[in-house]
């Protein structure tokens, strides 16, 4: 007899990563290409020296770090093994029943609901607008009773899209204070928006509000899976009932401190993949795709039912990029050669015609 696990779980979807191949040019993850700089590797190399040694499992000097970085407290903020993490912890904190709901817009982040599952919550989609970018009308009228948490991803993955200051208050403003809102900013380093909203500042008065941020993205550091939360006192005591002793580790923390004090060089290079990814677009929307105008580092192609089929035929040209089942595929901006690759296949008169004819 084998052990009885849980039933539900045949329902649930494992999380799948973009797919790595030799040889192949991978636009498929996210990534940054660039490597860290030379004093985030140095403050690697020291702290690998005593993983023999427990890290900080209140990761106090990190926290203590983001906290001077954003003006909050070291109360208001949490780190974790990657935000992904924070987020599944944060539907850990609010629901505890089969009838809880957490809600959020579909298509985007493909972990929300499986954290939502795993929990033994109740996952609610709300469809994207015509242009791919988060219906909050729609998203603040499906809000119920049994409404524990709202997530916001902002720029949105995998669409790309986002919402300025004045769209993202007046939604506040219309969810119950009673309602966590996470408004998820993985991507938010990239963003050039006039009504740039800046999801601590508009937190600041509203203790429903937590806003996740990563290390993974613009700084460089998704091998390494290092998040974070700043949010109100309560909500982040609560998340650290529930973190799991030591996951953010030695050298995670380390590099994060680092690239916190090297964040100006840092986020310089934000520039360079802003201008690649406005250049894919450009060169995509000439060919004649639909491609939203994307906030992030990557760009979303709405394929429909072509979007596998695309995939696969952009992965025998050599370059890896991201199918969403029957919605569309993302394609990440590497570097301007590995940009090239893609165009080069994506342009091409055989491509246009197979898949746009």
């Amino acid at each position: 007899m084998s052990a009885h696990i849980r039933p539900d779980l045949d329902v649930i979807p494992a999380y799948v990563a973009g797919r790595t191949q030799p040889g192949v040019v991978k636009l498929a993850s996210n990534e940054t290409t660039f490597p860290p700089l030379p004093s985030v590797a140095k403050a690697i190399a020291e702290a690998a020296e005593q993983v023999n040694r427990y890290p900080d499992n209140s990761a106090l000097e990190l926290r203590t770090a983001i906290a001077e970085f954003h003006g909050v407290e070291v109360a208001n903020v949490a780190a974790g093994c990657g935000s992904v993490a924070i987020c599944q912890e944060l539907v850990q904190i609010t629901c505890l029943a089969p009838t809880d709901e957490v809600l959020f817009a579909w298509r985007s982040f493909e972990a929300y609901p499986i954290v939502a599952q795993v929990a033994g919550a109740k996952a609610v989609q709300v469809p994207l607008d015509g242009e791919y970018a988060h219906d909050l009308d729609a998203l603040a009228a499906a809000v119920t009773p049994n409404t524990r948490v709202v997530i916001v991803c902002n720029p949105n993955n995998p669409t790309g899209t986002a919402l300025g200051a004045a769209a993202i208050t007046r939604f506040l403003d219309a969810v119950p204070a009673d309602v966590l809102v996470v408004l998820d900013e993985a991507y938010y380093e990239y963003m050039r928006l006039d009504d740039q909203p800046n999801g601590v500042e508009l937190g600041r008065d509203r203790p429903n509000v937590l806003v996740l941020r990563t290390f993974s993205k613009a700084y460089g550091l998704a091998g390494l899976r290092v998040g974070y939360a700043v949010g109100a006192p309560e909500v982040i005591t609560a998340l650290m009932k529930v973190h799991i002793p030591f996951s953010v580790n030695r050298v995670a923390q380390a590099a994060a401190i680092a690239s916190l004090e090297a964040r100006h060089e840092l986020l310089e290079r934000t520039d360079a993949v802003v201008a690649e990814r406005d250049r894919i677009r450009d060169a995509l929307l000439a060919a004649g795709y639909q491609v939203p105008v994307s906030s992030s580092n990557f760009v979303w192609l709405p394929l429909g039912a072509r979007s596998a089929e695309y995939g696969e035929a952009s992965a025998e040209a050599g370059v890896l990029i991201r199918p969403y089942g029957a919605d569309g595929v993302r394609v990440t901006a590497g570097d301007p050669h590995e940009n090239d690759l893609f165009l080069s296949f994506a342009t091409a008169p055989e491509t246009v015609a197979r898949f746009l004819g």
